[in-house]
């Protein structure tokens, strides 16, 4: 006979806590995702989107590597069931992407006239208004 597959997912320790900000977080994804992007543009319905994965993403980034709060085991098991993302979180690493809100924001192909995202220009070389 086949074995019989179960959902069941084994958290690993210290998961209690994190858990309620996440189960937050994936609440607001919905609700931004089922909300009306009537009289938007595209990219403007994504935008709060983009936002919420960046604040998941960021929340699991800090707790690891700057607060050390949480163990690797609770890092790599939020990675593998995806609640924040991997590739964010490999370029946050790197010098110069600390402040990048998405991967999106690196391809130039995406943003008109070939440029990149405002998250890509530090603050003292933006333009007042």
């Amino acid at each position: 006979m086949p074995k019989i597959k179960t959902n069941r997912v084994k958290y690993p320790e210290g998961w209690e806590l994190i858990e309620p900000t996440l189960r937050e977080l994936e609440q607001k994804m919905r609700e931004a995702e089922s909300d009306t992007h009537e009289g938007k543009r595209k990219c403007e319905a994504l935008w709060p989107i983009f936002k919420i994965s960046h604040q998941k993403s960021r929340y699991i980034y800090d707790l690891y590597y700057r607060r050390k709060a949480i163990s690797k085991e609770l890092y790599d098991f939020c990675i593998e069931q995806k609640h924040a993302d991997a590739s964010l979180i490999a370029k946050w690493k790197k010098p110069g992407f600390e402040r990048l809100c998405c991967v999106r924001c690196m391809q130039p192909k995406d943003h008109n006239f070939g440029t990149t995202c405002v998250c890509r220009v530090p603050k003292h070389l933006r333009r007042r208004r």
